[in-house]
C-alpha cells in the first residue's frame, strides 16, 4: 500500500484538472435538469480520457518527453510545425489564461457558501478579497513546491474533494436501479444535447494530454515505471468520472431548476439534508477550484517550454514567468469580477480545433517506434482512439458552432 501511494501523482493531478469549477457546474446541472439519464455521457467520456492519457503516460515513460516536445521533434514540414505550435500555444497557454478566473472563482464559491462575501471597495473599485486569498496560496504552492511537493499538495486535495462529494452523493440517498439505468442505457432527453457535449467536453480536455505527459517525465525515469503509470492512470481517471458522477447525483434530489452552481446546491441540500450536506459541497468545490487554479498554469508553463523549446525546469525564470502571468490575470480578474468575453470565445474555438488535431498527432506519435520502441499502439489501441477521434471531431464542431450561436 505505501509502495502504491509513493507512486500516485500525475494521473491524480489530471483528475484535479479536469474536475474544475466549470464541472462541477456542468455536473450539477445535468443531475437538477435531466436526473441520472445523462450518467452514461460522463462514463463515456471517463473511458475516453482514460485511453487518451495512458497514451501519453506511455509517451511520457519511454520517450522521456512532454507531448509539445515530442509534436515539435517529430513534426518536421515547417508550416505544419508552425501552425501546430500557434494552435497549441492560442489554446493552451492563451486559454488558461482566460480560464482562470473562472477556477479561481469555483474556489470562491466554495469559501463563500461558508462563509459569506468578503469584499472591500478601492477608488469606487469593489474585489473580492477570497481572490487575493486563493491565489495567493496557488501562487505560494507553486513558487516554493518542488514537483515532489506540488504532487503531495494537489493528491491531498483530489482526496478531500473526492471524499466531499462522494459522502455528499451518499447522505443524498440515491435510487441505485436508477442509476444503474443512466450509466448503461443511453438516454437522450429533449433539450439534453448541448449538456451532454458539455459533459463530454469538459473531460475530455486538451490540456490535460499535455500536462499529463510532462508529470510522467518528471516522476519516473525508468522504463519499468510503465505499470505504475498505467495504475496511476487507471485509478485516478477512474475516481475522477466517479467524482463527476456523485456530483450529477447530488443535483438529483433538488426538485429545482433555479440551481445555477454548486454553491446554490449546497445551500438547496441543507434543508433536506442539514448543514454537513452544505458543509462537505463546499468544501469539494473549494477543492476543485484551488486544484485547477494550480493545474492550469502549469500545464500552460509546460505547453509553452516544450513549444519553445526550453531547457528548463519549474524553477527557471522563464517557465515561472509563464505561470505567474496566468495566475496574475485570474486574480485580478476574478477579484473584479471582469470575464474577458471575447478572449474566452478565442479559447474556446481554438480548443475545439485544437482537440481533433491533437489527438490525430498523438495517435499518429503512438505508432512511431523511433519514439516509442516496442510500446507503440497496438491494431486495438489504433481502432479505440480513431473513435476516439472521430468523437472528438464531432466534439469540436459542435464546441465551434456554439460559440457563434450557430447551435
Amino acid at each position: 500500500m505505501l509502495k502504491w501511494f509513493k507512486n500516485i501523482g500525475p494521473g491524480t493531478l489530471v483528475a484535479a484538472a479536469f474536475i474544475g469549477p466549470g464541472t462541477v457546474t456542468l455536473c450539477t446541472l445535468a443531475g437538477v435538469g435531466f436526473g441520472y439519464q445523462l450518467l452514461w455521457a460522463m462514463l463515456l467520456s471517463t473511458l475516453a480520457t482514460l485511453f487518451l492519457q495512458e497514451f501519453t503516460a506511455r509517451l511520457g515513460v519511454y520517450a522521456q518527453k512532454g507531448l509539445s516536445e515530442v509534436i515539435r521533434a517529430q513534426l518536421s514540414h515547417p508550416f505544419v510545425k508552425s501552425f501546430v505550435v500557434l494552435l497549441i500555444l492560442s489554446a493552451i497557454v492563451v486559454g488558461n489564461a482566460a480560464y482562470e478566473a473562472g477556477n479561481l472563482s469555483g474556489g470562491i464559491l466554495g469559501l463563500e457558501t461558508v462563509f459569506g462575501k468578503l469584499d472591500f471597495t478601492v477608488s469606487k473599485v469593489n474585489f473580492n478579497a477570497y481572490s487575493f486569498f486563493i491565489g495567493g496560496v496557488a501562487f505560494f504552492i507553486l513558487y516554493y513546491g518542488s514537483y515532489k511537493f506540488l504532487e503531495k499538495v494537489l493528491v491531498s486535495l483530489v482526496i478531500l474533494m473526492s471524499i466531499s462529494f462522494i459522502l455528499t452523493a451518499i447522505i443524498t440517498k440515491p435510487n441505485v436501479i436508477e442509476i444503474l439505468k443512466g450509466l448503461f442505457i443511453p438516454q437522450f432527453p429533449e433539450k439534453s444535447t448541448l449538456t451532454i457535449i458539455g459533459l463530454i467536453g469538459t473531460t475530455v480536455v486538451p490540456y490535460n494530454l499535455f500536462l499529463h505527459a510532462s508529470l510522467v517525465k518528471e516522476k519516473w525515469k525508468s522504463k519499468e515505471d510503465l505499470a505504475w503509470a498505467r495504475k496511476d492512470t487507471i485509478i485516478s481517471i477512474a475516481l475522477g468520472g466517479l467524482v463527476s458522477m456523485a456530483i450529477m447525483i447530488s443535483a438529483v434530489s433538488i426538485s429545482s431548476n433555479e440551481i445555477s452552481n454548486a454553491a446554490e446546491l449546497a445551500k438547496g441540500l441543507e434543508p433536506l439534508f442539514g448543514e454537513f450536506a452544505k458543509y462537505f459541497l463546499a468544501v469539494g468545490l473549494f477543492a476543485a477550484g484551488i486544484t485547477s487554479a494550480i493545474t492550469a498554469p502549469l500545464a500552460a508553463a509546460y505547453v509553452a517550454r516544450g513549444c519553445l523549446g526550453w531547457n528548463n525546469n519549474l524553477k527557471s525564470t522563464k517557465f515561472r514567468g509563464v505561470w505567474m502571468l496566468i495566475l496574475v490575470l485570474g486574480i485580478v480578474f476574478s477579484a473584479v469580477g471582469f470575464k474577458p468575453i471575447e478572449i474566452i470565445k478565442f479559447a474556446q474555438i481554438a480548443n475545439g480545433v485544437l482537440l481533433p488535431v491533437v489527438v490525430g498527432i498523438l495517435i499518429w506519435v503512438m505508432n512511431k517506434r523511433n519514439v516509442l520502441g516496442t510500446q507503440t499502439n497496438t491494431r486495438i489501441q489504433n481502432g479505440i482512439g480513431i473513435i476516439i477521434l472521430a468523437f472528438t471531431l464531432f466534439l469540436g464542431i459542435k464546441s465551434i458552432l456554439s460559440v457563434f450561436n450557430l447551435l
